[in-house]
């Protein structure tokens, strides 16, 4: 009897053991980070300061390039002017001279001008970045904070890819998708995005 009682107390330990591990299975949770980030109005603010930069950045090029076409026009018609026979030769001199002049501020003026959409389109980048990269950190509390109230211990991104743009989250059983959840609430406590609504009343 004590030979077979040694056994079934080990085996009773074994199966209160595993129960044990199944009534602490890990919460696991996922989320549409992407959805909240478009949601964010701090990320509709953003856009809306950068669509109003860019377009600043379209007019000033849009400026340089006409300035830029009138001086190479003026140079075309100067070398038009250079190829009439019956010109003098020191008409033709001062022609061509004007021509030159003409040449080498277009030239110069192309040269500036690719600088400075090389120029913007870098302060755009890291701008971007910089935005982007606060805006990204501000989500990620929120999303903790709320996964901690709701006692989950890991929260996964399932729109989050690896270097070979291959979803990283390709399966997960059982687990809760806080995304609804936290669409409701990205935006609490958070004032409107006023530039979008202007531009809705101004339409």
């Amino acid at each position: 009897m004590k030979q077979l009682i040694a056994p079934l107390i080990a085996l009773a330990v074994t199966f209160g053991g595993v129960s044990h591990a199944q009534q602490a299975r890990l919460k696991v949770a996922t989320v549409d980070m992407e959805a909240l980030f478009q949601s964010y109005n701090r990320t509709k603010d953003a856009k809306a300061k950068m669509d109003e930069d860019v377009a600043r950045v379209k007019k000033d090029q849009e400026e340089r390039m006409n300035r830029l076409k009138e001086i190479s026009e003026a140079a075309k018609e100067l070398g038009k002017q250079l190829e009439d026979p019956a010109i003098a030769d020191n008409k033709k001199r001062e022609l061509f001279s004007a021509r030159q002049v003409k040449v080498q501020e277009a030239q110069t003026l192309q040269t500036e001008l690719e600088e400075f959409l090389q120029r913007k389109s870098r302060a755009f980048q890291e701008q971007n970045n910089i935005v982007m990269k606060g805006i990204l950190e501000e989500i990620r509390v929120k999303v903790q904070k709320h996964a901690e109230a709701e006692g989950y211990d890991y929260v996964m991104d399932k729109t989050g890819k690896s270097t070979s743009m291959v979803p990283i989250l390709l399966y997960t059983k059982d687990a809760t998708d806080m995304t609804e959840t936290l669409l409701k609430t990205i935006n609490d406590g958070a004032p409107a995005s006023a530039p979008e609504e202007k531009k809705e009343e101004g339409k």
